[in-house]
């Protein structure tokens, strides 16, 4: 499997989308031969993040305070308290929100790291700037594509992504505004 560039980073690095999820990067460490990257997230009532996939990472979270709504695409939604930890596998489709009235703080980890740090960050920081809690089409497309074999969203349907997502991406870079990600790191 080929490894990931791994970018070096300060931390910790703090991610905010600008609608009700902010994500904290703690920092990388190696046990047992495996790299994970420790995290730490505060979650606004009824946000959190839509259907996706992490084709190739571990994901584990543990709640400090709050009410963690949790689904499995096809599995009736359930609910996780203080102290409760939910871990979603490679590949498996998932979501979860805030489902409490009071900030949903969790701590965890995802192993292992490859481009989760650039990818969300690409994300968050282009859902913040376009104000409405959605990346712009090029920067989801340009995103989705690069980083596919890491990462997918159910919510947009396959045509988009095979057909839209493809032709976005080609006039963004006719564009030049591909320049943003001069600096990604290559896909895994």
């Amino acid at each position: 499997m080929m490894e990931a560039k791994t970018v070096q980073t300060a931390y910790p690095v703090t991610i905010d989308n600008g609608h009700g999820e902010r994500l904290m990067f703690l920092g990388r460490e190696t046990r047992d031969g495996v790299e994970y990257i420790q995290v730490e997230n505060w979650v606004s009532s009824n946000a959190g993040p839509p259907m996706h996939i992490h084709h190739r990472q571990h994901e584990s979270l543990r709640i400090i305070n709050g009410k963690m709504g949790v689904e499995i695409l096809g599995k009736e939604p359930y609910f996780l308290h203080e102290g409760d930890s939910a871990t979603f596998e490679p590949g498996i489709p998932h979501r979860f929100w805030n489902a409490g009235e009071d900030i949903l703080h969790c701590k965890g980890e995802i192993w292992p790291p490859y481009n989760i740090e650039y990818f969300l960050g690409e994300i968050f920081r282009a859902s913040s700037e376009n104000g409405n809690g959605r990346p712009g089409a090029f920067v989801a497309a340009y995103l989705l594509r690069r980083y596919r074999t890491e990462f997918d969203m159910l919510g947009i349907p396959a045509f988009v992504k095979k057909v839209i997502f493809p032709t976005l991406v080609l006039i963004g870079k006719l564009a030049g505004m591909e320049k943003r990600f001069k600096n990604a790191p290559d896909p895994v």
